[in-house]
């Protein structure tokens, strides 16, 4: 641990004390990431529907995937113990998922239970029954069921059938072209992943570009996939033969966000954030963050595993307030956190808008991000969609929770960076979700 920064976890209590001196600190190095949390989803789900072996190096070793994982090997995929280096999943062939003795469980992860619910209603004659922890079992599902009905799918769980625990009958499904009424990724791959196993073709349109990391990997495996990129649609035909492939794993723009951000705000820093996945349909976070002006250099730009990637390098300025709004929102709605921490500390007022999605996600970060930061000094005033952030006013430590979220457990940390005094973050544990390691990474940039 650096001497310039008094930093500690309290085992205990699951929290996060960060004070900075009265001198301030400056973050400097090179950071690697944890791999991207979709792309490791959607390999473990894809080699488990595969025939042969899947090999994945890079896997982020969070949470969430642990959760994925667990629920295929109930069903019979062979997946060995998740590590960075190399995950081998043994797949049993599209349709021949088993029918699970247990309950599945998805844990905090909501992309775990979405997707598998589309692969799960598409297996016929095998009964499931699926659940999460408290806070996914309180999340929306009705998005990715009402289209899975259209399909002919059976569902039923609380609240009209819209809340987990789930139980799922697998039926033989109907093609259908959906009109999505969201942009939404999740949403999106439930419904291909359905059609994989639906003879015909079915067809996804979304109202604007929502991360494509399904399509991609779709075609690594062998599924017959056409993109129309004039009208957002995206059909997948049916019954096609997955191969197991060879997966690598890029690292997670939503964990490179953090470092970005806290970057651009803590003065002298100059951090380098290595092996980053820069797909064009997850990079709103840097097309804002230049709109800002934060100064952010792309290097070693490459291509691994058909996902682009590159070493992004950050260094403190001055950022001024824009607006966040329209068709940028589905390519950073799970940054948007942690930008709400860069417009703090932007010149002018920045605004979010049409991000409604907010509200369900692990929390409703909107609520929390404004209370949390509003208690630390910030003059944040909710919208229904959205956020008005006046920047320019000092923070001061003090309590705060992150209401078991990841991303605002991180997010916090990185304000409580640029505060006066000591900050208490309760229930930081949360970040464990997406990034074990972020607060051990945190103390080695530290200067």
């Amino acid at each position: 641990m650096s001497s310039a920064v008094a930093l500690r976890v309290v085992d205990t209590h699951h929290d996060l004390v960060i004070q900075p001196p009265a001198g301030g600190i400056s973050l400097q190095g090179r950071i690697r990431i944890p791999g991207d949390k979709s792309i490791s989803h959607r390999a473990l789900m894809l080699g488990a529907l595969a025939q042969g072996e899947t090999i994945v190096q890079g896997l982020l070793l969070g949470e969430d995937p642990r959760s994925t994982a667990s629920c295929f090997r109930a069903m019979g995929a062979e997946i060995s113990e998740l590590n960075t280096e190399e995950v081998r999943v043994r797949g049993i062939g599209l349709g021949n998922l088993n029918e699970p003795v247990t309950v599945l469980d998805a844990g905090n992860s909501g992309t775990t239970l979405r997707l598998m619910l589309g692969i799960l209603a598409s297996h016929p004659d095998r009964f499931f029954t699926v659940t999460g922890d408290g806070s996914l079992r309180s999340r929306p599902m009705s998005r990715v069921v009402k289209p899975l009905q259209q399909m002919g799918a059976q569902i039923w769980g609380r609240k009209q059938n819209s809340l987990a625990p789930l139980a799922i009958q697998g039926q033989a499904l109907k093609p259908i072209h959906y009109q999505s009424p969201i942009a939404s990724a999740q949403v999106k791959s439930c419904i291909l992943l359905a059609g994989l196993m639906t003879e015909g073709q079915t067809t996804v349109t979304e109202p604007a570009l929502s991360r494509d990391h399904s399509e991609r990997m779709l075609r690594a495996f062998g599924a017959d996939l056409t993109v129309d990129p004039e009208t957002n649609s995206v059909t997948i035909t049916g019954q096609a033969t997955l191969t197991g492939q060879m997966v690598i794993v890029p690292g997670d723009i939503s964990s490179a966000a953090f470092w970005l951000v806290a970057g651009a705000i803590v003065p002298g820093s100059d951090l380098t954030i290595e092996n980053v996945g820069i797909n064009p349909t997850r990079t709103g976070v840097l097309a804002i963050l230049e709109r800002m002006g934060a100064d952010i250099t792309i290097e070693n730009s490459r291509e691994v595993a058909g996902e682009p990637v590159a070493d992004l390098r950050v260094r403190h300025s001055r950022l001024k307030a824009c607006e966040i709004s329209g068709d940028v929102i589905p390519r950073l709605i799970d940054e948007i956190p942690i930008l709400a921490v860069a417009a703090v500390f932007a010149e002018g007022t920045t605004i979010v808008k049409d991000a409604e999605e907010l509200r369900v996600k692990e929390s409703d970060r909107i609520t929390v991000m404004a209370t949390q930061l509003n208690q630390m000094g910030a003059s944040i005033k909710e919208l229904p969609d959205g956020m008005e952030i006046t920047g320019g006013t000092a923070l001061r430590g003090t309590e705060v929770d992150s209401f078991t979220d990841h991303r605002i457990a991180m997010s916090l940390a990185i304000a409580a960076l640029n505060a006066s005094g000591i900050t208490t973050i309760h229930r930081a544990e949360a970040a464990a979700i997406s990034y074990p390691d972020f607060t051990n990474t945190l103390e080695q940039s530290i200067r």
